[in-house]
């Protein structure tokens, strides 16, 4: 996993009307914290971290006013829900080494057995711990020939290496369901009418 890096300023003003002049410079606000130090209140680039914000569990390294570095990790991210923008972001302090728990994508390749099936994502994501410098962004399932009351578990994922579950081995993640047609049943309300008789 590649580092971000970015720098952010520490941020004195709070409130509404500050959030909104952080924005208008194109800038977000945000909090560092973690390790039980206290939270830092960052302003950071806009652009910038919205683009580092596209890869999933992104590792960033902050130059806050030239201080040193701090490795972190997003772990809340507010946007707009019209435009989209990023309103503020959390984040979590990790340091080289550290053992962080996040949650992964799951995708899957292959094809199902023949029959019109369904594939249903229990899970979109797993968790897994892993160390804070090699968070993987996903995990990639086969599902080729899975037929109707199939399941994938959460043992049955490989994960990458150093990378351990964060949920029940048996936790289902992938079920294939059974198409459902329509049966037109043929007699259906002759019973009703004798009764009515």
């Amino acid at each position: 996993m590649s580092e971000v890096k970015l720098a952010a300023a520490k941020r004195t003003e709070f409130g509404k009307g500050a959030a909104r002049r952080i924005r208008r410079e194109d800038k977000v606000p945000g909090v560092l914290y973690g390790h039980g130090s206290d939270p830092i209140h960052l302003t950071l680039p806009g652009h910038e971290l919205l683009l580092a914000l596209r890869t999933p569990n992104v590792l960033i390294a902050l130059d806050i006013e030239g201080e040193g570095q701090e490795l972190a990790i997003p772990k809340s991210v507010q946007r707009d829900p019209i435009k989209g923008f990023l309103e503020h972001v959390d984040l979590q302090l990790v340091q080289r080494g550290e053992k962080v728990n996040v949650e992964i994508y799951v995708n899957t390749e292959g094809e199902l057995a023949p029959g019109g099936n369904l594939l249903e994502h229990v899970l979109n994501t797993l968790p897994v711990e892993a160390e804070a410098t090699h968070i993987p962004e996903s995990v990639t399932v086969s599902v080729e020939g899975l037929a109707a009351g199939d399941s994938v578990l959460a043992k049955d994922i490989p994960l990458p290496s150093g990378t351990k579950l964060g949920v029940d081995g048996d936790t289902v993640v992938l079920q294939v369901l059974a198409a459902q047609a329509e049966e037109a049943t043929e007699g259906e309300g002759e019973g009703d009418e004798a009764a009515e008789a």
